[in-house]
């Protein structure tokens, strides 16, 4: 049996990419202001030589999410920096996020902006986004939108879906052969009366107006309190809409904690659903995973190996449901057992599983423990301490 679950195990691990984000690796905090750390990365070198670190000790995070207006400020004109850190770290460029959201003209929305040249912006730079993850190679143009009204009667709800169904029909009319364009939602903040794509429904019937290579994007923060997300997983599963995942946990709302902080049974059973859909369908389901959160008080590399052995423990869980069993039982509503056989796996300690794994891929065996004992932090310390002392802890 312990030979069988390594197996399992194994198999499972050698097919999971957990894509992490450069932004991660910044110094970042709350909207009162942000809290500098010594080692955090303050050029794009750092983000992808700390990315490096990441996939040397776990193995799972060979490509790096890069955000265009931070990282890529000249737009095309730095896709070749990033092709030759990409060749010097042996990361390679992940999804491409837009930004359209931190700009003044960004005020009133993007997309969804009564100005039409307002959109017109938003649009350009998105398109500009496609032309970079083209010459990237990069698959997925990920856009999150933070438009929408705070107070009743000031927008025209309506009029902002058909701006939106416009401008994504334009953005994905560009898209070459292979690429996708990601659709993510979000129920609030910054706007809090209205949010023009605040939930999966609207997300999926944004994606399936704009065309066949428009998917769905779910972060595990976007959602109310209680909401369940793996019903939301299989349903873009059946309808072939999941198209790519953003990691984290959170208490109240989108807190951006580490992965599995505060509810690691709820990602096993994100994780399950995907798994089960693969045993039903004998396919496997093309989604990019990718972590989302704001380390704000954890050392952020540190935080970022704990959240990538975590997904890869979780991960290794949902692995191991019998599906056989587990669908026969639901057949014939055997609700104590069925529900037994899924806890059954949650509660299995894969831990030394990992390990063997791990070893197999002449990885460290504790990834953490390699990472404090290779002097990594120490020297970006040393190189890193005088700039970040030199950065503001304020949004101003």
């Amino acid at each position: 049996m312990k030979d069988r679950v390594v197996e399992i195990v194994g198999g499972a691990l050698d097919k999971l990419n957990i894509e992490i984000p450069s932004w991660g690796f910044a110094n970042t905090g709350t909207r009162f202001g942000k809290f500098i750390q010594p080692t955090a990365a303050t050029t794009i070198e750092e983000k992808f030589s700390d990315a490096a670190q990441v996939n040397a000790m776990t193995g799972a995070s060979k490509t790096l999410a890069l955000h265009v207006q931070w990282d890529l400020p000249h737009g095309i004109k730095d896709v070749h920096e990033i092709e030759r850190l990409a060749n010097k770290y042996g990361i390679w460029p992940g999804s491409i996020n837009p930004n359209i959201f931190q700009n003044q003209e960004y005020k009133y929305g993007s997309c969804g902006n009564p100005d039409s040249k307002i959109r017109r912006m938003a649009v350009d730079h998105i398109l500009d986004c496609v032309s970079i993850a083209e010459a990237l190679k990069s698959r997925d143009v990920s856009p999150w939108f933070a438009d929408g009204s705070n107070y009743p009667g000031t927008q025209n709800i309506r009029q902002r879906i058909g701006y939106f169904e416009d401008c994504l029909a334009e953005i994905h009319r560009a898209l070459k052969p292979g690429q996708r364009l990601l659709i993510e939602y979000k129920p609030f903040e910054p706007a809090f009366y209205h949010t023009d794509i605040a939930d999966w429904g609207m997300a999926f019937l944004l994606a399936k107006n704009s065309g066949p290579q428009a998917y769905v994007l779910v972060d595990t923060g976007h959602h109310y309190q209680a909401q369940n997300i793996e019903q939301i997983v299989a349903w873009l599963l059946h309808h072939k809409m999941m198209g790519g995942f953003h990691f984290n946990d959170r208490r109240y709302a989108d807190d951006d904690l580490t992965l599995g902080s505060i509810d690691p049974y709820q990602v096993f059973r994100i994780f399950h659903e995907i798994r089960m859909f693969e045993w039903e369908t004998k396919s496997t389901a093309d989604i990019a995973y990718m972590i989302d959160q704001s380390h704000n008080l954890k050392d952020k590399i540190e935080a970022m190996i704990q959240t990538v052995c975590t997904a890869q423990e979780l991960y290794a869980r949902a692995a191991l449901v019998d599906h056989e069993r587990l669908a026969t039982l639901q057949s014939k509503c055997a609700l104590v057992d069925a529900e037994e056989t899924l806890r059954g796996a949650f509660w299995v300690d894969v831990r030394n599983a990992v390990r063997e794994w791990r070893k197999s891929k002449n990885l460290p065996v504790d990834p953490m423990q390699e990472f404090r004992s290779s002097g990594y932090i120490e020297r970006i310390r040393a190189e890193r301490l005088h700039r970040n002392a030199q950065a503001s802890a304020s949004y101003a």
